[in-house]
């Protein structure tokens, strides 16, 4: 059912980040606190945090994205879609939308950290054009675990950025 119901992006409210905070607590062992989420708010020239909806009359969100922009660098912080979506394509619209609005405000790459065990979020993200360029050991807690951090270079990423539809 949530595949026939289509999907809007827009940039999150303060309102939004109790549904924010259960998504994000559905998704992660070590999970963003409330705070955290409102700092996001209080430098909107370098962090875009984004909400996926379902069109309709609520404001249902079906997932979230925050990325920071510095300089000509785009950094993926948080990606997160609760269990009852995923596997539909509102992860790669968020990263997509994303992408294509740093490059928009001059980014020209973009990074992020994943968890070693996170396979799935590997492979969406390869199949965007990220790759895995080296390990940030222990660089998780709850449980311990390396990261992979993952990049899209320069020609890559415009060329992700001005891709047509997803």
């Amino acid at each position: 059912m949530g595949k026939e119901k289509s999907v809007t992006l827009d940039r999150m409210k303060k309102e939004d980040v109790d549904e924010v905070l259960k998504i994000e607590q559905a998704s992660f062992s070590m999970p963003w606190s409330r705070n955290l989420f409102l700092s996001e708010f209080r430098s909107p020239s370098v962090s875009y945090p984004l909400v996926a909806l379902l069109d309709g009359p609520d404001r249902t969100i079906v997932g979230f994205i925050v990325f920071w922009l510095v300089k000509d660098e785009m950094h993926i912080l948080n990606l997160a879609v609760p269990p009852a979506f995923r596997r539909q394509g509102i992860a790669r619209k968020l990263v997509l939308t994303a992408v294509r609005l740093a490059y928009r405000k001059g980014a020209a790459r973009a990074f992020l950290e994943v968890r070693a065990s996170n396979v799935a979020a590997q492979k969406l993200y390869s199949s965007l054009g990220f790759a895995g360029t080296s390990m940030r050991r222990q660089y998780y807690d709850s449980p311990v675990e390396d990261a992979v951090v993952m990049t899209l270079e320069r020609g890559e990423f415009e060329k992700l950025a001005r891709q047509n539809n997803a």
